[in-house]
């Protein structure tokens, strides 16, 4: 029960900064291109290769913590689901080119910034 209880905290407050990151993105880039998601998984994937690194080879982190944290809290955060689904509206209402591109980007540069959170943190 304790676990169920720890991912359930995490995924509330992961899923209400997701809910803000997105807003906040939007605003400012606008919603034509979902750079909101963009970030989000970026974000996402940069925090999880970070904290994985620090948890599983640098700190002895509490498993408790690391179940919060990457199950409840990032797995809420991130937004792999909707990357797909808007890619995919993308190129179906004829924008090609921007739907492949949230596609490769999401994917490729998610891959950069998860192995720059593993360099930052054997870093520390």
């Amino acid at each position: 029960m304790e676990t169920f209880l720890l991912i359930s905290l995490g995924a509330v407050l992961g899923a209400n900064l997701r809910y803000w990151v997105g807003g906040w993105v939007a605003e400012r880039l606008g919603a034509q291109f979902p750079f909101g998601t963009l970030m989000i998984n970026l974000t996402g994937s940069l925090v999880l290769g970070f904290f994985l690194t620090l948890a599983t080879q640098r700190f002895l982190i509490d498993p408790r913590l690391r179940v919060f944290f990457t199950i409840g809290f990032l797995g809420s955060y991130t937004t792999f689901s909707t990357y797909t689904y808007e890619s995919v509206v993308l190129m179906t209402t004829g924008h090609w080119v921007m739907g492949s591109l949230n596609l490769l980007g999401s994917a490729l540069l998610g891959g950069v910034a998860a192995g720059l959170g593993v360099w930052l943190g054997r870093l520390v």
